[in-house]
């Protein structure tokens, strides 16, 4: 599970290195990296990619809101490989949309991780640390520990 955020910087081809203990959980099998619903990028597993795959392709072609879920996620993914310094090559037209230049921040998310240029993570930050609105929004998400 993919959890924690750590701060690292893009060099000057845009490669990341990732921190081992997300490439442990990512290999031998690897990972796509595609363009998030907030202004991030999501890294998924394989298997994660492969199981939204199967989901989204099984969508109606006929509903315009699956279609461009279906435009979101395919047309912004690029499968990752790791170099042997553990970094991946995030191609320039997703670090353009997700506004990423030299510092990102690396965030946990259970199956998958995020990259945050630090300026959009403070905003998100912020969201996250308003107890009182967190108290009114996850209320009715029934959330149990066991």
């Amino acid at each position: 599970m993919f959890f924690g955020r750590f701060y690292h910087n893009l060099d000057e081809k845009g490669r990341l290195t990732i921190p081992a203990r997300y490439r442990d959980l990512l290999l031998p099998d690897g990972a796509y990296v595609t363009q998030g619903f907030d202004p991030n990028l999501m890294v998924l597993p394989s298997a994660v990619f492969e199981a939204l795959s199967i989901n989204i392709n099984q969508m109606s072609i006929t509903d315009p809101t699956k279609r461009l879920l279906r435009r979101l996620v395919f047309s912004t993914a690029d499968r990752v490989e790791f170099d042997r310094a553990g970094r991946i090559l995030i191609p320039q037209f997703l670090r353009q949309a997700a506004g990423l230049d030299t510092t990102v921040v690396v965030v946990g998310a259970g199956l998958y991780f995020e990259i945050w240029s630090p300026e959009a993570w403070v905003n998100q930050d912020e969201q996250l640390h308003d107890v009182q609105a967190n108290a009114q929004r996850f209320s009715s998400l029934e959330l149990t520990s066991g």
